[in-house]
């Protein structure tokens, strides 16, 4: 896997370090659309402490990827992971799903060994921290 900064790729497609299902790049584009966003904006995916297992995922739509940011494209999406996030996520699939029951983003994480019942936060092996969702519900 070949990953790169926004320095060293100017054009931005390189292997991706996450990967986006059809269905998740079509919501995302659709999502950019409704808000107005052009094609200046990319997907951010990143991980942040809290949550009911010790880290969370977050996604936004940025349009200022830093120096240190690992940027790539999945089905014509522009992606951006920072470099703090990527150990927790590297290797990840997200999907969108819609049912009857509701739509959302799942993530598949190859570095979580447990994750909490909402499908937002997760434990990795190195982390001994994290609670449970009783500890946050």
């Amino acid at each position: 896997m070949t990953v790169t900064t926004v320095e060293e790729a100017a054009s931005e497609v390189q292997a991706p370090v996450i990967t986006l299902t059809q269905s998740a790049a079509e919501k995302l584009q659709g999502l950019m659309q409704e808000k107005g966003l052009g094609d200046a904006y990319s997907l951010r995916v990143f991980v942040g402490g809290g949550g009911c297992s010790g880290f969370q995922y977050g996604m936004t739509f940025d349009n200022n990827p830093r120096d240190v940011d690992i940027v790539f494209a999945e089905h014509g999406l522009r992606v951006i992971v920072d470099p703090r996030s990527l150990p927790y996520i590297v290797g990840a699939n997200i999907d969108y799903e819609d049912s009857l029951m509701g739509g959302g983003f799942h993530i598949e994480n190859p570095n979580a060994v447990s994750s909490c019942g909402c499908g937002n936060s997760f434990r990795t092996k190195d982390d001994a921290g994290g609670g449970g969702c009783e500890s946050s519900h």
